[in-house]
C-alpha cells in the first residue's frame, strides 16, 4: 500500500553544470553538509553550495549555488568522491588513482599524497585506529584479489594492511575490521584484522551489478538473488526479513526507516520495519542513488535531485487518515531513534490515541482498549464522544488538534441503535476498568457520573453496585438523571451515600406505598427496616418506625430488635420503645423477649410484662378457638419456658391472673418459686394426672440445689402418689416407676416406712437393688475417703514428731539426718 515517504526535488540542473556542452555526464557525487560535489566523465569536479528553502506552505526546493570547479588533468573520468570533512579534505578517484585535494579550493594538497592502484574504494565509518585527524580508506586493488587498507591524514596516506580474497572483490563496505564483500560468485564478510572469513549467499557478477552498502553498526545491506535486498550482520545472519527489489537494481540507499532502491525506471521505497514497498517514484535514466547524513540524493547523467523525506509524523498522520494503523503504528515505533525523547514520547502517545479512535470506530473495541490504555488516553475525550454523559460542570475541552473526526456517537454510528449499544457497552466496560486506575485521577466525578448515566439508561445490574460502593458521582446531575430514567431505589441510595437519608427515606417509602413506580427491589419494605435499623439519626428511625409497624408488626420491629447492642445501649431507652409499641402488641411481645431472652436485662417490669402479654394473648386464643390451636401451645411453651427460667417476674400477681383458669401447668410452676412444692405436684398428680411433668418438675426445681433438696422433692412426689386416700391403680404405679426409675434420689430406709405391707419385694426389685448397690458403694467410698484421711493424719503426726525433735536436736547441739 502506498504511503508518500517522499517527494523528489531537483537540485542541480542540466544547465548549471554543462552549459552548452553536450557531452558531459555525471559520474559520482558527494555531499558534505551544504556542500556539494559532482565529478564528471570529462575529469572535472564541480563544488555547489546546496541551500533548502521551506515555503509557509511546507513545500520544500533546493538553491545550488556554484562556487568553483577544476579540472584534474587526466582523460578519464571522475569514478569515486568522499569527504573527510574531519580534515577539509576530498577523496578523488580518478585513473586509478586517489588524489587529496582542499575541501574548499579544490587544489591537490601540497605534499602531493596520493593512493595509486584503486579500483574503488571506501571509508571506514566505524573506524579502528581511534585517531580523530586521521580517515580509514579501504580500496579494491589493480592487483588481483587483493583489497587494501589505509590511514588518511591531511597531507599524507599510509597503508595499514593488505588483505587477499578468495575470488576476485568488485564491491566492499567496512565496519571496524570488518570488510562485507561482493566477490565474482558470492558475498562474503571478512575479518582483515584475523583473516577470518564468513560466507553469506551466491549471486552471479556477470549477470547483475552487486550492492555492498553498510546501513547501520556492523550491518549490512546487499543485492540478493530473486530481486530480494538482503540484510546481513558481521556475524553473517540476517536480523530483518528481506526487501523485494527489481531484478535489475542499480542502487540503494537508506533513510530510516526506509531503504530507497533505483532501477531503470523507478525509484522504491520499503521499510525496514515491515518490509512492505511503501511507495513508488518513476524515474528514467537515473544511475546513481547515495545517501549523505540522512540526505538521499539520486541523479542522471545531467542532473542531480533529491529525495525530501516527509515527516515522519505528518506520514503518520497520512496513514491515519487511511485507517490503516498497524502501519502507523510500526512507523511510529521506528521513528523512535530519529526523534528526541520527549518529543517521541509525546508525538507517540497522540498516535496511539488516535489509532484507539480508529478502531473504537470500526468497533474493535479490544484493540481499541489497549491502545487507549498504552496511550494514556484522558478518558473524558472519549466520554465526550456520547451525548450529555459529562457532568453539565465538567470544563472539560477536546484536544486540539482533534484525536478524531467525529462530532459524537450519532454521526458515529450514523444512527445505527445495535453500533451505539455496543459503543455504550464498551463504555461501561472501560470506564469500570479505569475508575480505580491511576488514568481516573483528576477527573474521577466525570468518570463515576458518566459510568452512572450508563448504567441507568441501560437498566444495568451494576449501577446498584457503582452506588453502595465508594463513588465520586455527582449528586446534581446523577440525581436528575436518574428521576428521568425513573430509577428511584437508585436514586435514594445517591442520596444517601451524600448524607441525606431523610430523602432516601422519604422516596423509598413511596416506592412502598405506591405513589412512584419502581421494581428494582421486591423487597424494599424490608431493606428500609433494615435501613432504619441501622440507622443513628434517632428522629429519622422515630419517624418511620411509626409507618413500618403499620405495615407489618412482626417485620417492623425489627428496627429495635436488630439495632446494634452499642446503639440500643446508649441512644435508645427501651421505655420509650415499649411505650411507642402499645397500640402494636405482637410488636411489643417481640420487642420484650428481644430484652428479656436476648439481651437478658434484669429488671422485674420486662419479665413481668412479658408473662402478661403471654397470658392475655393465651386468654384471648382460647376465648376464640380451640385448644390444639398451634398458635396457643406455642405460647403456652413460651410462658412455661419463661415461667421456669426467669426469677425475676412478680410471682404473686402472675399467679393471681391464672387462678381460676385451666392453667395448671403454669400455676404447679409459680407454686414451684414460691417453694410450695407440695401444691405444685398435687396439681401436676391430680389436676393434670401427668405423672411425667412431675418428675420433670422434681428435676428441674432441684437444679444446683444439691442432693438433699432433690430427695426431699422426690419424696414429697412419692408422698403425694402414695398418700391419696384411695387405692388408685395408676397412682401406685406411678409410684412403682418413680422408685424403679429414680432410686438413686431416695433415701431407702425413708422408703420402706413409705411403701404399703402388701407391696412385693419383686415389685420393688429394680429399686432394692439399686438401693442396695448405692448403699455398698456409698459404704465403700466412705471407707476409703477414712482410711486416705487416716493415712494422711499420720503423716502429719510423723511430720509433728519429726520437727519437734529437730527442733529439741538444735537447742542441744545434736543435729538429725531425715
Amino acid at each position: 500500500m502506498s504511503v508518500k515517504a517522499f517527494k523528489l526535488v531537483s537540485a542541480v540542473e542540466r544547465e548549471m553544470l554543462m552549459g552548452d556542452k553536450a557531452h558531459i555526464n555525471i559520474e559520482c557525487i558527494e555531499c558534505c553538509g551544504k556542500n556539494l560535489y559532482i565529478g564528471t566523465n570529462d575529469c572535472f569536479i564541480y563544488h555547489f553550495l546546496l541551500d533548502e528553502n521551506i515555503s509557509t506552505a511546507g513545500k520544500v526546493t533546493f538553491t545550488a549555488t556554484k562556487q568553483l570547479h577544476k579540472y584534474l588533468g587526466f582523460k578519464k573520468s571522475v569514478t569515486e568522491l568522499k569527504a573527510a570533512s574531519a580534515l577539509t579534505r576530498l577523496l578523488v578517484l580518478c585513473d586509478n588513482t586517489i588524489t587529496l585535494v582542499n575541501m574548499m579550493n579544490l587544489e591537490p594538497v601540497p605534499t602531493g599524497a596520493r593512493i595509486k592502484g584503486a579500483v574503488t574504494f571506501t571509508l571506514n565509518e566505524n573506524p579502528v585506529s581511534g585517531d580523530p585527524f586521521c580517515v580509514e580508506v579501504c580500496i579494491i586493488s589493480v592487483k588481483r584479489r587483493t583489497i587494501q587498507m589505509f590511514m588518511v591524514f591531511e597531507d599524507r596516506v599510509q597503508i595499514v594492511k593488505e588483505v587477499f580474497t578468495p575470488e576476485q572483490p568488485y564491491a566492499v563496505a567496512v565496519d571496524g575490521y570488518y570488510l562485507c564483500l561482493a566477490l565474482t560468485t558470492q558475498y562474503i564478510i571478512l575479518n582483515y584484522n584475523t583473516g577470518i572469513s564468513q560466507d553469506l549467499f551466491p549471486y552471479c557478477s556477470d549477470e547483475k551489478r552487486p550492492i555492498v552498502k553498510r546501513i547501520g553498526r556492523q550491518e549490512f545491506l546487499l543485492a540478493g538473488p530473486g530481486g530480494l535486498g538482503m540484510f546481513a550482520t558481521v556475524d553473517g545472519i540476517s536480523q530483518r526479513a528481506p526487501v523485494h527489489w527489481s531484478e535489475n537494481v542499480i542502487g540503494a540507499a537508506l533513510c530510516f526507516p526506509y531503504v530507497v532502491a533505483l532501477d531503470d525506471e523507478f525509484i522504491t521505497v520499503h521499510s525496514m520495519l515491515d518490509q512492505q514497498q511503501k511507495q513508488t517514484l518513476p524515474f528514467k535514466e537515473g544511475h546513481i542513488l547515495q545517501d549523505f547524513e540522512g540526505k538521499v540524493i539520486v541523479a542522471t547523467n545531467n542532473g542531480v535531485y533529491i529525495l525530501v523525506p516527509l515527516p515522519l509524523e505528518k506520514q503518520i498522520q497520512d496513514l491515519l487518515a487511511s485507517h490503516r494503523v498497524e502501519e502507523a503504528l510500526v512507523l511510529a515505533k521506528g521513528a523512535r531513534r530519529n526523534i528526541p525523547k520527549e518529543k517521541f514520547q509525546v508525538m507517540y502517545k497522540r498516535i496511539l490515541q488516535q489509532a484507539g479512535f480508529i478502531q473504537f470506530a470500526q468497533l474493535q473495541f479490544l484493540e481499541a482498549k489497549e491502545l487507549f490504555r498504552s496511550g494514556q488516553l484522558d478518558v473524558r475525550e472519549l466520554i465526550s464522544l456520547y451525548p450529555f454523559l459529562l457532568p453539565t460542570s465538567s470544563s472539560f475541552i477536546r484536544s486540539h488538534p482533534p484525536l478524531h473526526e467525529y462530532a459524537d456517537l450519532n454521526q458515529l454510528t450514523q444512527g445505527d441503535q445495535e453500533k451505539m449499544t455496543k459503543c455504550k457497552r464498551f463504555l461501561m466496560s472501560y470506564l469500570n476498568e479505569v475508575r480505580s486506575t491511576d488514568v481516573a485521577n483528576g477527573y474521577k466525578e466525570d468518570i463515576d457520573t458518566a459510568l452512572l448515566k450508563l448504567y441507568a439508561e441501560a437498566n444495568h445490574e451494576s449501577l446498584l453496585d457503582l452506588l453502595v460502593s465508594e463513588n465520586f458521582c455527582l449528586l446534581t446531575d446523577s440525581a436528575a438523571w436518574l428521576e428521568k430514567h425513573k430509577k428511584y431505589f437508585a436514586l435514594g441510595l445517591l442520596y444517601h451515600y451524600n448524607g441525606q437519608d431523610a430523602a432516601a427515606l422519604q422516596l423509598w417509602v413511596k416506592i412502598v406505598n405506591g405513589d412512584i413506580q419502581d421494581s428494582t427491589r421486591s423487597d424494599l419494605y424490608e431493606y428500609i427496616v433494615d435501613f432504619l435499623t441501622f440507622c443513628s439519626d434517632q428522629d429519622l428511625v422515630w419517624k418511620y418506625s411509626e409507618w413500618a409497624l403499620q405495615k407489618n408488626e412482626e417485620v417492623g420491629v425489627q428496627i429495635f430488635t436488630k439495632r446494634p447492642l452499642e446503639e440500643q445501649e446508649k441512644n435508645i431507652n427501651p421505655d420509650d420503645i415499649i411505650s411507642r409499641l402499645n397500640k402494636y402488641p405482637k410488636s411489643l411481645v417481640k420487642y420484650l423477649e428481644h430484652l428479656v431472652l436476648e439481651r437478658r436485662i434484669e429488671k422485674e417490669k420486662y419479665h413481668t410484662h412479658l408473662a402478661v402479654l403471654y397470658l392475655e394473648a393465651i386468654f384471648q386464643l382460647k376465648s376464640v378457638a380451640t385448644d390444639n390451636c398451634t398458635e396457643t401451645t406455642e405460647l403456652l411453651f413460651k410462658l412455661r419456658s419463661l415461667l421456669q427460667k426467669s426469677d425475676l417476674y412478680r410471682i404473686h400477681f402472675i399467679l393471681d391472673k391464672i387462678r381460676g383458669t385451666d392453667l395448671h401447668m403454669e400455676s404447679a410452676i409459680l407454686y414451684g418459686k414460691l417453694e410450695e412444692h407440695e401444691k405444685a405436684l398435687h396439681i401436676l398428680v391430680h389436676e393434670l394426672k401427668d405423672f411425667h411433668a412431675a418428675e420433670e418438675y422434681c428435676i428441674w426445681n432441684s437444679e444446683n440445689r444439691g442432693l438433699q433438696y432433690r430427695q426431699r422433692l422426690f419424696h414429697m412426689l412419692l408422698s403425694v402418689y402414695l398418700n391419696t386416700g384411695t387405692s388408685d391403680c395408676a397412682l401406685v404405679m406411678a409410684a412403682v416407676d418413680l422408685l424403679n426409675n429414680h432410686a438413686a434420689e431416695f433415701d431407702a430406709a425413708l422408703v420402706l416406712q413409705l411403701v404399703p405391707d402388701n407391696w412385693s419385694v419383686q415389685l420393688l426389685c429394680p429399686f432394692l437393688a439399686g438401693a442396695v448397690r448405692q448403699s455398698i458403694h456409698t459404704t465403700r467410698m466412705t471407707q476409703i475417703a477414712l482410711g486416705l484421711a487416716q493415712a494422711e493424719n499420720l503423716i502429719y503426726k510423723h511430720e509433728k514428731l519429726y520437727l519437734s525433735a529437730l527442733i529439741a536436736g538444735k537447742c542441744q547441739g545434736i543435729y538429725l539426718t531425715p
